[in-house]
């Protein structure tokens, strides 16, 4: 689809939805860019007010409480999300979330807000309870509340790679964990801002079907694709180039380093030894195919290579388990002829 035309719908659609519930947006804006995948996936939520809130208001049987979920800050917001704000990152997906509020059916709306609930939890290391995001939909959509969670979380999942999990069955709590254990619960920075999680398993992917290792002019080929590009602030990610070459380096979860021989001077990516702790190619695979709606055996080969992994893992975990193993029997043998000398010689007799 031609650009101006898709950025047109885009103008077009800068309303806010009706109702959810409790809930209620206050005011459109700007909508923002956001996901990557090598094929263009949704946003959760893409085409809501970068703008305005949502007042949820709860009321659990204990103590009356209030949350405001603001869109620009506490979901949609970044580290300055303002600067990433401009008419490059308008018409970034060829299949908008919500190409036009018009558009948006009752169950779709009721997703949105939740999916907007579920986010601000997660940024106030909240417990989400059911009986919380019940109040969100509405009695009315009751009976469709586990196909709106299901749809909310794959959602997120696919942005911030964080998967929902059931914590309690008796009190119906759920808790987000994320793939990868990057510090301020995946900002990587204290502060505002939302999970960069999810950019760094893209980028794990990236040099896993790339030989596990990419040059860095590759990952932004890839990354311009989806209106990324390095100095230039992004609404999620920051500045980008720091984000990838500085924090993920320090952290460890990519290890970046000069191709030998270059000259000029070039740059390669591979998986640091966080990345190798923290999540296995067979993992990386499976975000990559859920982000592309299909399944890791659609990456054949890249699957036949992730199996491969996953055998050198359990044969490394259980070498490593009988070496442990071993040592304790020596220790405990070392320690049992140390305590009880042998009977002759012992002066009792």
């Amino acid at each position: 689809m031609p650009r101006g035309h898709r950025s047109k719908k885009r103008r077009q659609a800068r309303s806010v939805p009706q109702s959810c519930g409790n809930v209620q947006a206050t005011e459109a804006a700007e909508e923002e860019s956001a996901p990557f995948s090598s094929h263009q996936f949704e946003t959760p939520s893409q085409g809501l007010p970068a703008a305005g809130s949502c007042s949820i208001s709860q009321e659990p049987q204990s103590t009356p409480t209030t949350t405001n979920v603001s869109v620009g800050d506490s979901y949609p917001g970044s580290d300055e999300a303002s600067n990433g704000q401009d008419e490059d990152a308008a018409g970034f997906f060829e299949a908008p979330l919500f190409p036009e509020y018009s558009e948006v059916d009752d169950f779709t709306d009721k997703t949105v807000c939740l999916e907007l609930f579920l986010m601000s939890k997660y940024k106030l290391r909240q417990p989400i309870l059911k009986e919380d995001m019940l109040q969100i939909i509405g009695e009315d959509y009751e009976d469709q509340f586990a196909d709106m969670l299901k749809t909310a979380s794959e959602k997120i999942e696919i942005f911030f790679a964080l998967e929902m999990i059931e914590v309690d069955s008796t009190s119906h709590s759920y808790a987000f964990v994320s793939k990868l254990k990057l510090p301020n619960n995946g900002r990587v920075r204290a502060g505002r801002g939302l999970p960069k999680t999810g950019l760094l398993m893209h980028i794990l992917g990236l040099i896993f079907m790339n030989g596990n290792s990419v040059s860095e002019e590759e990952i932004w080929r890839d990354l311009r694709l989806m209106k990324v590009f390095p100095g230039r602030k992004h609404f999620v990610f920051g500045e980008p180039r720091k984000l990838i070459t500085k924090d993920f380096v320090r952290l460890k979860y990519l290890d970046y380093h000069q191709v030998p021989n270059s000259d000029p001077p070039r740059y390669q990516f591979s998986w640091g030894p966080k990345a190798h702790l923290e999540t296995s190619k067979m993992k990386v695979l499976e975000f990559w195919a859920k982000v592309n709606d299909t399944h890791p055996h659609a990456f054949p080969s890249f699957y036949e290579e992730a199996l491969r992994d996953e055998e050198e893992r359990v044969q490394a975990r259980d070498a490593a388990r009988a070496a442990t193993t071993a040592k304790v029997r020596a220790l405990s043998r070392a320690i049992a002829s140390n305590s009880f000398p042998p009977l002759e010689n012992s002066e009792a007799f």
